[in-house]
């Protein structure tokens, strides 16, 4: 019988930390070959790859996270999934009728979705990096089958991206992150190979798509385990088309909202590559990339506590939510001072040691970009303690926040053309005027206040 949501300590959290570290460490160990191996030209192409890839992550509709947070509603004990709120659980075992129906919802979707996905790459993204290949004076052959490849890993990626929610769900927070590190490690040496083989872009897509085999294969073995698989054989499913009834609104509002938040963080990578040449969009990009790491390392808590602060959320514990955001916000703040600091002393001695062809944004941008990456994340990471409570507030300021930074950034990259400032400042103009702010205020407020006045008591780190 499943014992509910796995406990999630500090050795979870250790190995998010480690798996984070190990995941930073391999980038810094593939980064000088793929910089020193390949022009600023490629690496502007694979930073658009990049891109491209987190654009598709996004397609998902925020399905993914609504999956997890309801594997962790029922292996916490509920007998039905709802539009909005948490039912309460009453101790009564977990529902496996529920479980299985909610699977098959799962595959349904992410089938559907990996045919349109690649539809679209096939068609429209085919279309766009042609006319960026009109700019390219590289190995064309080479980065049209990379392309190929991308597409590949792409749709088989969301074709299976359901087994990160099972195990992020179950509170498999250490197993999970040790499939990452062996993922990453079989990335980063294949890789490595390729490049000194000769190989271009198609080294870099051909270990994703082998690291991506490996951890989906690895996932599935992890989750349904002898005992789950023979009880979910005999149980009766409960209907997938109500199950995804009671997910979609709130996965849409999910997904909307990361459709707002790609267009804020990603966007000015895709635009800037009509306005700026390609050894820019390779040096903003770079950045933006070593950005993304300081942000992951100091996000490492929250992400641990993803399916206990669904867990907290039905049980009404609030002394454990508490302790979870104030855990959170030393994280962050310490992880950007310290990785900033480090990263504006040290950053450019790195490139230089390793004679890479492109170079990070000058120190007074780099500054910049921390501050708004911080208030960023401050704020995401607030949101998703709200949203832990199966409610999303933030869908429609998310969607007007990034219809506002690509506004922005047309005006700043067209008219005013500001270059490389005008990618950093668009997304933080927008974020600033609202999102920044109004999230860690409504989480402080229900957190830490009883009818607008401070307890105290609630600020111990319990």
């Amino acid at each position: 019988m499943s014992k509910g949501v796995e406990n999630i300590g500090k050795r979870d959290v250790a190995w998010s930390y480690a798996a984070t570290i190990f995941t930073i460490g391999a980038g810094v160990i593939l980064l000088p070959f793929i910089l020193h191996r390949m022009s600023a030209e490629t690496v502007g192409v694979w930073n658009i790859f990049q891109t491209i890839t987190l654009l598709v992550a996004i397609l998902d509709f925020g399905f993914r996270p609504s999956f997890a947070r309801s594997i962790s509603y029922i292996f916490s004990g509920v007998k039905s999934l709802h539009a909005e709120g948490v039912e309460r659980v009453n101790g009564t075992g977990m529902d496996y009728s529920l479980l299985k129906g909610t699977l098959t919802a799962m595959r349904r979707f992410y089938r559907w979705m990996a045919l349109a996905v690649f539809l679209f790459l096939s068609t429209a993204g085919t279309a766009y990096f042609g006319y960026i290949l009109t700019k390219y004076t590289g190995d064309r052959t080479d980065a049209m089958i990379a392309w190929v490849i991308l597409i590949t890993i792409n749709c088989y990626n969301l074709y299976t991206l359901y087994y990160d929610a099972l195990l992020t769900g179950k509170g498999l927070i250490r197993r999970y992150q040790q499939i990452s590190i062996l993922g990453q490690s079989v990335y980063m040496l294949l890789a490595i190979g390729l490049i000194y083989a000769g190989m271009g872009l198609s080294a870099i897509v051909t270990a994703q798509l082998a690291s991506i085999v490996i951890r989906r294969y690895l996932s599935y073995k992890t989750f349904f385990t002898k005992e789950l698989k023979d009880i979910l054989q005999v149980t009766d499913e409960q209907d997938p088309k109500m199950i995804l009834k009671a997910i979609y609104p709130n996965a849409i509002k999910v997904g909307l909202t990361q459709v707002g938040g790609f267009a804020v963080n990603k966007s000015a990578v895709l635009l800037s590559s009509a306005f700026l040449s390609l050894e820019q969009v390779a040096c903003y990009g770079i950045t933006v990339q070593v950005m993304d790491i300081l942000a992951r390392c100091a996000t490492v808590p929250y992400q641990s506590f993803v399916p206990k602060l669904a867990q907290c959320r039905a049980e009404q514990d609030w002394e454990g939510l508490r302790r979870y955001y104030i855990i959170n916000e030393i994280g962050l703040l310490v992880v950007y001072c310290i990785g900033g600091a480090a990263w504006l002393l040290a950053g450019d001695w790195a490139l230089s040691l390793i004679h890479s062809q492109t170079t990070f944004v000058p120190c007074t941008m780099l500054i910049v970009m921390l501050v708004i990456s911080f208030l960023e994340h401050n704020h995401s990471t607030s949101a998703g303690f709200i949203m832990a409570d199966n409610k999303i507030p933030f869908f429609i300021p998310s969607l007007v926040s990034g219809a506002a930074t690509i506004i922005l950034l047309y005006i700043f990259l067209g008219p005013l053309d500001l270059g490389i400032w005008g990618a950093i400042l668009a997304p933080g103009i927008a974020q600033l005027a609202y999102q920044n702010w109004k999230w860690p205020s409504v989480i402080i407020k229900e957190l830490f206040f009883d009818h607008g006045k401070l307890r105290i008591e609630n600020l111990k780190l319990l």
